[in-house]
């Protein structure tokens, strides 16, 4: 499938795409289009979208058309997230949409090289694949899933990567939010460089 995929990016295997409000991080309680791109060899085993992981399920789409699916909302920002959207160029996705007027947000666990274009660099990295060490510098946005004690150690690793400005948010992993939310909140009283992000999506029955 990926040897189908173009490499000018104008092809790009989609599975789903939906405007919403965006529910984590920095940018949560922001309208958003939702841009999904199939495709993950990360495998992380808590994974709720574990649909996306195989790109050949998912067709390959003109992105011209995603553009102006895109351009038909109000909200001017676009979530491009996967499985694992750094897989492909995103140049030509990028550039497609900032022609439109439209602010590009990535989702990424910084396991491939940077492309594409970008007003917001969400770096989620995971314990599975770990990041590339050029991509850390250059995120606005560090989100650390905690799923256990350990990722809190695992966390502060990642954070003395990052730049300064960069934003530091711990979320609990959504089948472990009893049990980690405690502790993170404890965490970020006494580490307040840290702040809690929650899945207030799905609190809110949304996308």
């Amino acid at each position: 499938m990926k040897n189908l995929i173009p490499e000018d990016g104008t092809l790009l295997p989609l599975m789903e795409e939906f405007y919403t409000i965006q529910g984590e991080g920095f940018n949560s309680g922001k309208a958003a289009y939702f841009i999904r791109l199939g495709g993950c060899d990360v495998g992380c085993h808590w994974c709720d979208v574990k649909e996306s992981w195989d790109a050949e399920l998912h067709p390959l789409t003109n992105v011209d058309e995603i553009v102006e699916n895109a351009n038909q909302f109000p909200g001017k920002a676009v979530v491009v997230t996967g499985g694992e959207p750094l897989l492909y160029n995103l140049d030509y996705l990028t550039n497609a949409l900032k022609n439109k007027g439209i602010a590009t947000f990535i989702e990424t666990s910084g396991a491939y090289p940077l492309s594409g274009y970008w007003d917001w660099i969400c770096l989620s990295p995971k314990k599975f694949k770990a990041p590339r060490p050029d991509i850390a510098p250059l995120a606005h946005e560090l989100k650390v899933i905690v799923f256990n004690k350990s990722d809190f150690k695992w966390a502060e690793e990642y954070a003395a990567l990052v730049s300064d400005s960069c934003k530091l948010y711990l979320q609990p992993e959504w089948s472990q939010s009893s049990k980690m939310t405690p502790l993170i909140i404890d965490y970020v009283m006494n580490n307040p460089k840290w702040e809690i992000s929650l899945q207030t999506h799905k609190f809110l029955n949304i996308p």
